[in-house]
């Protein structure tokens, strides 16, 4: 490469990577808006919320298409692949992320009793864990950091719990309050959601760890290979 094509290629990847970060920016505000919409039936928090995700799409695309353009014209090789591989899938989990805050937000009007309901004072914790993974796996991403990447995979575990934990209480509660069925309902549909939002933080902190060492984690590996051959 020419010292202009290399500075050109570096401009490419520092925008790529400053529109994986905006995008995950908007996505972690909206996981931490849903939740505070939901608990206080703040409708025109929700609305916002749900209005943000159009943002979030928009990057996505701008992302798409800058990937593309860097791969057909510059033609990269090794790190510098996996660098644009990852920014480009990363984008496409952090989409998921801010539509599955979009889904919590829309639950906002359809629970009843809110001030007294038991149910929705477990989601908070849940979605602050996620929310934390959310958070700590861009941190990863922007500082290229491997070793924080592999943490935050770990972690995912306690989500998971977390979720199996509030489904047995909800389904509890349904039957011991069967008046309160539509509105648990509603809740099981949000703390699912949330339990996506840690398993697609996790898949980010994989493709993080990949694309800085050229590794996957030995722990995650079938995982790993069905989402990132294509980087290799």
């Amino acid at each position: 490469m020419t010292e202009h094509t290399v500075k050109a290629f570096d401009d490419d990847i520092t925008r790529l990577r400053g529109l994986v970060a905006e995008m995950g920016g908007l996505a972690e505000l909206s996981v931490a808006e849903a939740m505070d919409a939901l608990v206080s039936g703040n409708e025109v928090l929700a609305a916002e919320v749900i209005a943000r995700d159009k943002r979030i799409d928009l990057l996505e695309t701008e992302v798409d298409r800058l990937a593309v353009s860097v791969l057909a014209l510059r033609a990269p090789l090794a790190d510098d692949l996996r660098e644009v591989i990852a920014a480009l899938k990363i984008a496409g989990v952090i989409e998921r992320i801010g539509d599955y805050a979009k889904n919590i937000a829309r639950r906002v009007g359809h629970i009843e009793g809110r001030k007294r309901f038991e149910p929705l004072t477990l989601l908070p914790v849940m979605n602050e864990l996620a929310g934390d993974m959310v958070h700590d796996v861009l941190t990863a991403f922007a500082a290229r950091d491997p070793i924080a990447a592999a943490e935050i995979v770990q972690r995912d575990s306690k989500v998971d719990a977390f979720y199996d934990s509030i489904f047995r209480n909800f389904v509890s509660y349904m039957v011991e309050n069967p008046a309160t069925i539509s509105s648990v309902a509603q809740l099981m549909f949000v703390a699912r959601n949330i339990e996506r939002i840690g398993d697609h933080a996790t898949n980010i902190a994989e493709m993080v760890y990949y694309a800085s060492t050229g590794d996957y984690l030995p722990e995650r590996e079938h995982v790993v290979h069905s989402g990132l051959d294509v980087l290799v």
